[in-house]
Formats: C-alpha cells, structure tokens, sequence
C-alpha cells in the first residue's frame, strides 16, 4: 500500500511538473510566444496512426471517416403507435421546414377524417403572407426604435434579421388563422419559392433601405410610407411566388378519386370547411431546455411572423414529461410538430439519427464531453430543423426509437422520414406543440404564470430551417 501511495504521488509531481513548465511557457499578455508554440506542437506526435489519419483526412470527409463501422446495420423500421398520414412533402432550396412541420400535422388529420389520398396545402400561399408579415414586423420594429441609437443591441438586431425563412409554430397558427388556405395545386410552388436565397437577398436589402428612410423621417410621416413601402414588397413577392388568390374554385376527391364536394371558397372558408380548429389556442409549445429551469414560462422577443401576432411562448419541462404527451398524442393518431438538432449524427443515407452513428472521438483521439445544457450554453446545439412527429416504438411501455415525417423529399432519409433512437432524443430533441388535450392539467395550471421574456437573440431563437 506505502509502495502505491509513492508511486501515485510521484506520478501526481510529474504531472504539476508539466503544468509548470507549460505555465512558464505561455506568454503572460496572452499571445502565443515562440516558446509556447513549441511546448503547443508537440500535441501533434507524428506517430504511425497519426500520418495514417491524417492521410485520410486529407482525401476524405470527416463524417466518412467517423462513420461507426459497428452501427452499419440498418436499425429495426418496426413501430409499436404510428399515426396515419399520406404522402412526402419537398421544402428544396428552402428554409420552410417550420410552415412544412405545422401543415402537415393539419394535413394529416384531413387526410385521416375524409380518407383523402396524399392531399397538401399550397405552402407557397402561406408563405407569401409570411414574408409579407415578416416585412411589416421589421417595419414596424424600425418606427418602435427610431428614437434608439444605431447601436443599440435590439436596433442592431433588426437590420441585421430584416426577414428570413425560418421560423416556429406560432407563425403558422398566426398565418393560417389570418389568411387562411389553400390546396397546392391552388397556388403551387414557384422557383422561387423552391429556392428563396436569390428572393431574400433582394427584399432584405429594399428593408434595410427602407428602414433607414423611417429611422430618419418624422414620426407623423412613418406609418404613411411604411405602407407604400409594403406595396413595393408586395409587388416583389408576387413577380417571384405568384399572386395569392381571394376567391377560387376546387373539387375535393377522396382516396378512391371519388367526388366529394365541388365548391368556389375563399381561402379562409376552406380552412373553416375542412379543418376548423383554433390554432391559436388549442396547442400548447413544450420545451426541453435544461439551461433554464424546468416549470417556468419563457417568451422570445420579435420571435413572431405577425406584428400583431403571437411571439414563441413555451414551458420548459424535462424530456420524460414531453415523452409522455408525445406517446399520448401518437397513440391517439394525433401528429406534432416537433423540432431538434437534426444535424448531429444524422446518417442521411439511412435516414437515422442515432448517437452511435459516428466516433468522433476515436477518430481525433480526443472527447467531447459536453451534456445538453452545455451545448445549448454554448451555441454548439440548439434547435435548427422542424418536422413532423408521427411514430413511436415501445417495449414494455418504454419508447426504444420515434420517428418524423420529413419535408426533404421522398427520397430522403427512409421512406422521406427520419428514424431516431430514444438516447439521441433525449440529447437533440427540443421542441414539440401538443394539443391541449394530452397536456395533463398540472402543466396547463403552470401556463398561467407570467413569461419571461428573453432577447430576440437567445441562444433559443435560432431560426428553424
């Protein structure tokens, strides 16, 4: 035991020796020294395994050198409680995932209740009206901090997310209930919309102009152009996406190609006809965000579509509460919409995300260690893709795996969906809007209390694309 005791603290002395030296070593303004550099380049040895790595490196990607050759097997595509839905929707080029997510919840509960084959909604209608609205809200948000300096963190902020395509749930229940919609082959998908880069450049540039033009106009004057300001946004999205319609004539058939109805609606009324619901105050937003605590509300600032609209307000609860409420839904036939971190060890090949996937580390010969709070901390996780949750896997009442219906294409992934394992889940998963009716009333009870209003650039802002 004495001979243990000396050699550990040996072993202990070598160690703070090193410590020391490289101490000495670092340059005391902080800069790297000369000397430093040195004691920094031995962390590359240049051993056997070191050259063979690097060889790799230098001709393959790192997703295919870090693939888990032990995890190649495609993962079991059997689930316990699947939601009946028809059809893949394609957001291309787009950052749309979020308007994609909510309407095919409602899609699919169309598609259940009239037994219609794979209908969708014209997601280009919606998204006409999203960016006209995202281009009022910045507007609007330059009048309401005109008096602000150019400085200022929140007039920072504005002109430098004038518009985008990204989003969350509210901006679909505030669109939809506002304008309503539309079948796809309504209003079908553009260029353009298909692929909104060359658009949004266009159109955020003409908002940062205007802005500056309300910044420096008397406030009697503001609200007059920013309505001839509006009217030439307006022109800009008809020429790329096409003019919404008002009114319009459609023939509804069911699975079987049987008539159903043959009726002219405006877009509002057909949403009333065939879904109906009040978006805006049956669904409920949970969270998964260990950085915060659990059981309180949270409210992000300018995280809205509609100026006059709802900003992301959500509970924060643990990751089991939002599995029980998920599993409660599914096994009802409900769909969610559900967001995460889709791009983390996400094999798109397979169509599987799964934590065993890829061995960075082995590949590196280092760790990452960092939990779930840690990355979203420090901006290396957070929520970046929406989907649509409709499937779950079960043993003995546990979920073992779940699985999204994606907006990549049918194509994609297996079968256009992703297939995820519950470890990943817990890791990746942050978002899911519930009906009210699977919220046990506890959590609703929770709902009144008054939200904490956190920055439009929280860490949990980032846009879902």
């Amino acid at each position: 035991m004495k001979k243990s005791i000396t050699i550990l603290s040996a072993a202990i002395a070598i160690l703070a020796c090193g410590t020391i030296s490289a101490q000495q070593k670092a340059d005391p303004k902080g800069g790297i020294s000369a000397e430093m550099l040195k004691e920094i380049r031995k962390g590359y040895e240049g051993t056997p395994a070191d050259k063979a790595i690097k060889n790799a490196l230098n001709t393959t990607a790192i997703g295919v050198l870090a693939a888990n050759s032990e995890n190649i097997a495609m993962i079991d595509t059997h689930f316990s409680d699947i939601v009946k839905t028809k059809g893949i929707t394609d957001q291309k080029s787009s950052g749309r995932c979020w308007l994609f997510s909510g309407l095919n919840v409602l899609r699919a509960r169309m598609i259940d209740k009239y037994d219609l084959g794979a209908f969708t909604f014209s997601q280009n209608y919606s998204f006409f009206y999203d960016q006209l609205e995202k281009a009022n809200l910045f507007l609007q948000g330059v009048i309401d901090t005109k008096d602000k300096g150019f400085d200022d963190r929140e007039v920072d902020w504005l002109f430098s997310n004038p518009i985008g395509d990204g989003g969350q749930f509210t901006g679909v229940s505030n669109l939809v209930m506002k304008y309503g919609v539309v079948p796809s082959d309504v209003m079908p998908e553009t260029l353009n919309a298909n692929s909104t880069s060359g658009m949004r450049t266009q159109i955020a540039t003409k908002l940062r102009e205007d802005g500056l033009l309300l910044r420096d106009a008397k406030p009697k004057d503001c609200q007059a152009m920013k309505v001839e300001m509006l009217k030439e946004i307006y022109r800009m999205l008809v020429l790329c996406l096409g003019e919404p319609p008002t009114e319009f004539e459609y023939t509804m058939r069911d699975s079987k190609d049987k008539i159903i109805s043959t009726k002219t609606y405006t877009p509002l009324s057909f949403y009333k006809e065939w879904i109906g619901e009040d978006l805006n105050n049956n669904y409920i937003m949970l969270m998964n965000d260990p950085s915060r605590e659990f059981g309180k509300v949270y409210e992000i600032a300018y995280d809205r579509h509609v100026y006059d609209g709802q900003n992301w307000v959500y509970l924060n609860v643990p990751i089991e509460t939002i599995k029980e409420i998920a599993i409660a839904s599914i096994k009802d036939n409900t769909a969610m919409y559900f967001s995460c971190d889709v791009g983390k060890f996400s094999n798109r090949q397979k169509g599987t995300l799964d934590l065993a996937n890829f061995d960075y580390g082995s590949l590196f010969g280092t760790t990452f260690g960092m939990d779930k709070k840690q990355r979203i901390m420090t901006h290396a996780s957070g929520s970046s893709h929406a989907m649509t949750l409709i499937a779950v896997d079960l043993k003995d009442e546990k979920p073992v795996k779940w699985m999204v219906e994606n907006s990549w294409g049918a194509a994609s992934g297996y079968k256009g969906n992703l297939i995820m394992t519950d470890e990943w889940f817990n890791e990746y998963m942050f978002r899911l809007v519930v009906e009210k009716k699977y919220v046990p009333d506890s959590l609703k009870a929770q709902l009144a209390q008054k939200p904490i209003l956190l920055p439009a650039w929280d860490p949990m802002f980032m846009p879902e694309e």
